[in-house]
């Protein structure tokens, strides 16, 4: 069947995209042919292949879960081969990421599975057809004829299976299993904490944490709903995971905000000045290399002045 017969999909207002280094040159070229078609381009860099994806997965899911939902905002990952970004990508509600290293995998997987981040391979794809596959990934609307279809229109029977699959798929792993049992928690972090004391942090009411692991340090922290860390800094960068509960990381020294709940990642470098506000009671996994420092550049009154103000706006 012709190019031409293929259905057209309106282009995103926005993409959101992220490499790591071994797609960092392949991204460059993709975010330069994105803003030659004026589609408005979020460029979140280089980094690992896990953050990177976890930060463009969160946005993403952030988008699709919002209360003014945006579902023309989607996701651009690139890293050596392209599937470990939408591993990553892929663990935020919503996120639906495929790996594509052809067009013919792009009209399928925006066709069938309604995709709303495309990876691609930097050591696999040369410049050229990653353009290409962006291209297809972009105007190809769901439920288009494609490849998987004979490029014919999907029967009526199938069209009605894949809207019913955008209300069942984000369901999949909720709730218990089949036969009603309690789900067993296998989560390695909750194990190692589970029936552990956690010792109060003396500068931060409302915070406690138990030191899990020396040398990289890991640690398990919980905060009270409610509770505030006023703006400080460390020596060292930290990754953390949210284990449950709510909060909000104000990054002063870069001007943004994180709005983070249960499975949210998020590295602070080292340096960073950033304040914490709580909204649940708050558990999560946190690690560091070095000694653990912390120093203040406000008290706790200002922040919660200055948080406060933030959210009234």
């Amino acid at each position: 069947m012709a190019e031409a017969n293929h259905a057209t999909a309106t282009p995103p207002r926005k993409i959101i995209t992220g490499a790591d280094s071994f797609g960092c040159s392949l991204k460059e070229a993709l975010v330069s042919h994105l803003r030659s078609l004026n589609i408005d381009v979020e460029d979140l860099g280089t980094s690992s292949y896990y953050s990177i994806a976890a930060e463009v997965g969160r946005r993403v899911s952030q988008s699709s879960s919002s209360s003014s939902p945006s579902p023309d905002v989607r996701g651009l990952l690139a890293c050596g081969t392209g599937v470990g970004v939408s591993i990553f990508a892929n663990k935020f509600p919503g996120v639906y990421a495929s790996t594509c290293l052809t067009p013919s995998e792009a009209r399928n997987t925006r066709s069938i599975n309604n995709c709303n981040v495309l990876s691609v391979s930097g050591m696999a794809t040369s410049p050229e057809s990653a353009i290409e596959i962006l291209d297809t990934w972009l105007k190809t609307p769901f439920k288009a004829p494609c490849p998987a279809s004979e490029n014919k229109p999907w029967p009526t029977e199938m069209q009605s299976f894949f809207d019913n699959s955008l209300v069942e798929m984000p369901k999949i792993g909720e709730g218990s299993g089949k036969d009603e049992s309690p789900v067993v928690d296998t989560c390695a972090v909750c194990c190692l904490v589970k029936n552990r004391e956690l010792n109060p942090i003396d500068m931060i009411p409302g915070g406690s944490m138990k030191i899990l692991r020396e040398s990289p340090t890991s640690a398990f922290v919980r905060f009270k709903a409610g509770s505030v860390e006023p703006a400080h800094h460390h020596t060292f960068g930290h990754d953390l995971v949210v284990i449950e509960g709510k909060k909000s990381v104000w990054n002063l020294s870069k001007k943004e905000r994180y709005d983070l709940t249960v499975g949210d990642y998020l590295f602070t470098p080292a340096g960073d000045v950033h304040r914490v506000k709580y909204y649940e009671d708050t558990e999560f996994f946190i690690k560091w290399d070095g000694h653990w420092d912390m120093f203040f550049d406000e008290d706790l009154e200002t922040a919660k002045t200055e948080i406060d103000k933030e959210l009234a706006k």
